[in-house]
């Protein structure tokens, strides 16, 4: 065979050997970028779950409620620590003193707050709450007044934004039911949905407050 022919069909080998290991690395390249490019994409995907599934645990409840002789506190604190929530009294700039709440006497500032509607827009010592924002249940719990609830509550709720919130009222009350108390509050307030909410006697059982907390669970 002619030398030359001999060298040149060698550099023809050697350029043909080397296109195959640059094909190969390349394409070995390719697989790996894809490989990686998959791997981010599936720990994006991770991550975006994640952050769903937290959006969808990290709902919060909130307890508020105005007290006068302190049966509602008493079940609004016990209901409280059946739901392990943040708990907010309504406190009005003017407290009532026991005088006030003699709806016996005529001349009683509940007796008159009654007889006059426009005595009832009673100030209060604050209507913000803390992160009102971060709460998405409110459950929201007064006295019964002359079958509705105690205006103090009518105050806090007509001075908040309820929107995209779940609010179920609940009361203590030694011989009235809740009544429209709740589809009365709805009507001032700015928003929410409002569910029927549950009535208490003025000295309910743990019992009967735990089986109301845990439905709410359920």
């Amino acid at each position: 065979m002619n030398k030359n022919v001999l060298i040149a069909l060698i550099v023809l080998v050697v350029v043909i050997l080397i296109g195959v290991a640059g094909f190969a690395l390349l394409n070995g390249n390719k697989e790996n970028n894809n490989t990686e490019n998959n791997g981010n994409t599936n720990q994006e995907n991770t991550n975006n779950n994640g952050e769903n599934d937290n959006t969808s645990e990290g709902s919060k409840t909130l307890v508020v409620y105005f007290s006068a002789q302190g049966h509602t506190e008493e079940v609004a604190n016990q209901i409280a620590d059946n739901l392990n929530t943040d708990i907010f009294e309504i406190i009005p700039e003017d407290p009532y003193t026991e005088d006030d709440l003699d709806w016996t006497d005529d001349n009683s500032r509940v007796s008159e707050e009654h007889n006059d509607e426009s005595l009832r827009d009673v100030a209060l010592e604050t209507t913000e709450v803390p992160d009102w924002d971060s709460y998405d249940r409110i459950l929201i719990g007064y006295p019964i007044w002359w079958g509705v609830s105690a205006w103090p509550v009518s105050s806090f709720v007509a001075a908040n934004d309820f929107t995209g919130k779940t609010v179920i009222p609940f009361c203590t009350s030694a011989s009235s039911g809740l009544g429209q108390s709740g589809d009365l509050l709805e009507e001032v307030a700015n928003g929410g949905h409002w569910l029927e909410g549950k009535r208490f006697s003025s000295n309910p059982s743990n019992d009967e407050i735990k089986e109301w907390t845990d439905s709410l669970t359920n």
